[in-house]
């Protein structure tokens, strides 16, 4: 049973809907496009953030943790999510930041202060050598009562929150797609549909091949890599959070025509991905694809023509 504190907080979270994407290039393609809407689970606790947290923190909890630990960059959705959560649960949290501590903290940094993370900068490569601790008990220095939570939730129990999101797909389709960080929502997504559906994971930074195996591992190597799930490396713009003026004006039309926000670091680069293999006819006539937005919107603040 979830803890009960998880529970309550789950209560007040918003319903993460369906929309239909019309464009008529979809129609032309006999293409039907469906926007899962994650973003509408919370202001802060956004789409796959509660969804990979929640069993985490369950997990955390169940241990009586009293401080989780964990990593990310200077605008991480994932450590903006937990200190939040922290802050509401009344549990201490640490913050592990890639790079050097900044003259003036940005939104996101001044956010985790406010609600009660510590933080310390590390640099770029001891920040790499954290990604070896892959267990919650195995960072060296962990006191009585820490918990280690590892870059972006990669864990286990993220698998289990992601497939809650299968599990609310309330119509039949063909193909779901979702951006790719550490890959954990795709893992997670892998394996809660059908063998018969098709998962298409966006990676959100360059050179991101071995994204693959390690989506192999979370899944302890069910679910071959095959025609069932792959992920397309080709809309990266260059990198993690980088960005070109075709992807920024995009997702200013896409706002203009839809009225749905989107950022450029993850949920903007899979959604031009997908209107480029549309166009290219990568997707079969009649196919119902769901792309998930998985929020992360308070990381807009960090480019210059969003808010």
């Amino acid at each position: 049973m979830l803890n009960k504190q998880l529970f309550a907080l789950e209560g007040k979270l918003g319903t993460s809907v369906l929309d239909k994407i019309e464009e008529p290039f979809i129609r032309e393609h006999g293409i039907e496009l469906w926007l899962k809407r994650d973003d509408l689970l919370h202001p802060v606790i956004s789409g796959n953030k509660w969804r990979k947290l929640k069993y985490i923190l369950d997990h955390a909890l169940s241990f009586n943790a009293r401080k989780i630990i964990s990593m990310g960059g200077a605008y991480s959705n994932h450590l903006h999510a937990l200190a939040y959560i922290g802050h509401a649960l009344g549990i201490k949290t640490h913050g592990i930041i890639r790079g050097e501590r900044p003259e003036v903290l940005n939104p996101t940094l001044s956010d985790l202060l406010a609600w009660g993370m510590t933080i310390d900068f590390v640099t770029r490569s001891e920040y790499r050598q954290l990604r070896a601790y892959k267990n919650h008990d195995s960072l060296p220095g962990l006191q009585a009562g820490e918990y280690w939570l590892v870059e972006g939730g990669a864990t286990v129990q993220a698998l289990q929150g992601v497939a809650e999101l299968v599990d609310e797909l309330a119509m039949d389709y063909d193909v779901v797609c979702a951006p790719c960080g550490t890959a954990t929502t795709l893992a997670g997504i892998i394996n809660a549909v059908s063998e018969a559906k098709q998962v298409i994971g966006f990676a959100a930074l360059k050179g991101a091949s071995f994204l693959a195996a390690d989506v192999q591992q979370m899944l302890n190597n069910k679910h071959g890599h095959n025609n069932r799930w792959y992920i397309e490396l080709g809309y990266h713009f260059g990198g993690f959070a980088k960005v070109s003026p075709a992807l920024l004006g995009f997702i200013n039309d896409f706002e203009q025509v839809h009225r749905i926000k989107l950022e450029p670091v993850y949920t903007g680069k899979m959604l031009y991905g997908i209107y480029a293999l549309i166009k290219q006819g990568y997707f079969k006539s009649g196919q119902k694809i769901i792309a998930v937005h998985t929020g992360g919107l308070q990381g807009n603040r960090g480019f210059a023509n969003f808010s």
